[in-house]
């Protein structure tokens, strides 16, 4: 059990929110509206380990609104940068001498993406960060959450910041600096896929039981800007197929929005057999 240390400053939320990412944020601006809606005040604070808000968002992402509509139903007035429907949407089987396009209606629910927005997720945390501080609350980037602390009844009492300045045997340099401790009522945890808090917590309160394991991929994404002629803004391509083998799971993706932007990425399921197989070689022959 951590406990808080004597030689560590602490301060006290309602709620501590651990990652501005999606969730986090969302979250974070939730709560502050249901407070605002009751004629409450209520301190929530956000911490993210990245120097800003969305410098570890990677995604190039195709999203459905259905979600924000609720959260902020006036997205486009508050110009959100959420500018690129999408009105081509197609699925490729690739092979070593060609490829085949399946018929839209044959799409599963979960891939039909009209109605749908190409987004950068890297942009839209960050404007969801200026809503969240519009609202009161406390963002706090460039402070990543090293371990969790618990009250003497075995609850979560907070989370800490790491100690700075330690030397690779542990020992305190004349630079150390101990972290910050960050109590609250509440503590969230929207670390995103495999946080290292979010395992410590579903390891010690067993959150995992009676559970389908996880499944993972390792996703290559590229950012292009190609010749106006070649882009078609709106279009999501997806495919499954060549360069991978029928017994390897994954496929590939190209959204085109913005200005003459491309994201471009090939994902591969965690669970291949295949001991020799490299993700980013893979990326590289489908390119």
């Amino acid at each position: 059990m951590t406990e808080s240390r004597t030689d560590r400053e602490s301060m006290e939320f309602d709620v501590v929110i651990v990652g501005a990412g999606p969730a986090g944020l969302s979250a974070a601006i939730r709560l502050k509206q249901l407070a605002a809606e009751k004629g409450q005040d209520i301190s929530v604070c956000v911490l993210e380990k990245g120097s800003e808000v969305g410098a570890h968002i990677l995604s190039g992402a195709v999203i459905d609104p259905i979600a924000l509509n609720e959260l902020i139903p006036d997205w486009k007035q508050k110009d959100a940068p959420i500018d690129t429907p999408v009105v081509d949407d197609r699925f490729y089987y690739l092979g070593p001498a060609g490829a085949i396009r399946f018929p839209n209606f044959l799409f599963p629910p979960l891939m039909n993406n009209h109605g749908c927005y190409i987004v950068s997720l890297g942009n839209i945390c960050r404007w969801l960060g200026k809503q969240a501080e519009a609202l009161g609350v406390e963002i706090y980037p460039g402070f990543a959450a090293a371990e969790v602390l618990y009250r003497e009844d075995g609850s979560v009492k907070g989370v800490a910041t790491g100690d700075m300045g330690v030397g690779r045997d542990g020992s305190r340099k004349d630079a150390f600096t101990p972290g910050m401790e960050l109590h609250g009522k509440y503590t969230l945890i929207a670390e995103g896929v495999r946080g290292s808090l979010a395992k410590m917590l579903i390891q010690r309160f067993g959150l995992d039981e009676d559970c389908e394991p996880q499944k993972f991929g390792i996703g290559l994404k590229e950012l292009w800007e190609v010749p106006k002629t070649q882009h078609h803004r709106g279009m999501v391509v997806h495919s499954l197929g060549w360069p991978l083998s029928n017994s390897t799971g994954g496929g590939s993706f190209m959204y085109h929005f913005g200005d003459n932007l491309v994201s471009v990425g090939f994902v591969v399921h965690l669970n291949y057999k295949n001991p020799y197989i490299s993700p980013f070689d893979e990326f590289q022959r489908f390119k």
